[in-house]
């Protein structure tokens, strides 16, 4: 597996990159990838039809915070993205021996619960809901898509992220559970690039990579 470390990027020019690599993979062009950046600020829409009733703010509050709306084309509901928080984007060919979907929501899940662990934080799942959760509070996002077993899109996990935020919208159209990151739950600011490498090597685990 090879992986891009990408810093910011914004979002629209992330998903026509994802949309080329899923290409050059599937051809055979590049190796299965890991892209692990940041956005600016925005909300992002799944293909579900409720999703954009789940944006509680009003456009001219999104319009002076300086927050885009993005349809994607992936799984999932409504999603927020923005600095401090890490979003990875794996490009792989789950053939021939991963050929299968909740697998790999739940592998993806995994990663960021080692990642939780590894900070001494007992995170978990929650049955019918997808992501990792610290308590009853989210700390990670799922929302994929796969095209003739390539993937796509993937996980957004809270490390520094402004949780205030997430008041924008009702995340993954959940209202009763709440949002955590990794400075909220361990009460100090945590590099990017260390969570990143810790990212890296679980997923390297998970994924037998």
């Amino acid at each position: 597996m090879e992986v891009r470390r990408l810093g910011v990027v914004p979002y629209g020019e992330a998903l026509e990159m994802q949309k080329a690599l899923v290409e050059e993979r599937r051809a055979g062009r590049v190796p299965n990838l890991l892209l692990l950046l940041q956005h600016p600020p925005v909300i992002t829409l799944g293909v579900r039809g409720s999703s954009r009733a789940h944006i509680t703010a009003t456009d001219a509050l999104l319009a002076s915070r300086g927050v885009d709306v993005h349809d994607t084309g992936r799984g999932g509901d409504v999603t927020y993205h923005g600095p401090g928080q890490i979003v990875g984007y794996p490009i792989l060919d789950l053939r021939p021996d991963r050929c299968d979907v909740h697998r790999y929501v739940r592998d993806l899940e995994e990663v960021m619960i080692r990642v939780c662990r590894d900070y001494g934080i007992p995170a978990g799942r929650v049955d019918g809901m997808s992501g990792a959760w610290a308590g009853a509070d989210k700390i990670g996002a799922i929302g994929v898509r796969i095209s003739r077993w390539i993937t796509s899109h993937g996980f957004a996990f809270n490390v520094n992220t402004n949780l205030e935020d997430f008041r924008l919208i009702i995340p993954c159209g959940i209202a009763d559970r709440g949002v955590t990151s990794l400075q909220r739950l361990l009460g100090r600011p945590i590099s990017i690039e260390e969570v990143e490498d810790r990212i890296i090597a679980r997923f390297a685990e998970v994924f037998d990579m």
